[in-house]
């Protein structure tokens, strides 16, 4: 029977870890020939390893997404390893929870170069390969990409500057047969999470209003959607934002 990703090859950034690597996972389960990318090489590495025990076809890279040389080169790995690249999914993510005024430039530059700098880097380094083959890419925004979130500020402005960018590129470039969409996750329950620790001081009830439910997403759950975005089931779907969320941003 074939399997959604027969024949495609993907970049996955972040999969080392968390909702990276459940899509890496799952897309190497389903066919695709998948390349992992991560600031942590082991952690790539071995999920490589576990895709290629699992019978799939993958490789792996360390990298970090802030530097545009290495975003040439990542996309440059990915079509030497398996000739060719259909799907890029921008994954890597860098947050946290901070009072505003607490804000320092460095961390506001780091958020920055690694949710909306790389994205940008690797799209642009991709985008010949993904135009000859019409490709797609999914971007992973947040919730926080599409409504303020207190503490975050930072967090927030790279987030929306993600979904512009998702946006901008699926118009840009439909005609052409090049699909960008975004996935906007809630809480999840990765070792990602555990860089939001509570400012001192900060308003609980500020702090409630980020989820509807008590509980997080597994990483499954995102990687569950952005393989729908990725696949050929959603064909007719472009420049979407896609929430997974349990219902936070719907009210």
């Amino acid at each position: 029977m074939k399997k959604r990703f027969d024949r495609k090859t993907a970049l996955i950034t972040g999969a080392a870890s968390g909702m990276g690597r459940a899509t890496a996972l799952r897309m190497g389960s389903e066919g695709a020939r998948v390349f992992c990318a991560d600031i942590d090489g082991d952690g790539a590495r071995a999920t490589a390893e576990a895709i290629r025990a699992a019978g799939g076809e993958a490789g792996s890279a360390a990298a970090d997404i802030g530097d545009p040389a290495r975003c040439r080169a990542l996309v440059a790995e990915t079509v030497g390893a398996f000739g060719a690249l259909d799907i890029l999914c921008n994954i890597a993510g860098f947050g946290g929870l901070k009072a505003l005024a607490d804000e320092t430039p460095e961390g506001w530059q780091r958020m920055f170069a690694v949710n909306v700098h790389g994205p940008f880097y690797l799209s642009q380094a991709a985008l010949p390969q993904l135009l000859a083959r019409r490709g797609n890419i999914v971007n992973v925004a947040s919730t926080a990409g599409l409504m303020g979130q207190a503490y975050m500020a930072a967090y927030t402005a790279s987030k929306h500057a993600l979904v512009g960018l998702t946006k901008s590129m699926a118009v840009e470039f439909g005609r052409q047969g090049l699909r960008v969409n975004a996935v906007c996750p809630g809480g999840t329950a990765t070792p990602f999470l555990a860089t939001f620790a509570v400012p001192e001081g900060a308003d609980p009830e500020l702090i409630s209003r980020l989820s509807l439910r008590p509980d997080y997403a597994a990483p499954e759950h995102i990687a569950n959607m952005i393989c729908f975005a990725a696949s050929e089931e959603a064909e007719f779907v472009n420049g979407a934002l896609l929430s997974v969320d349990g219902g936070t941003v719907a009210g």
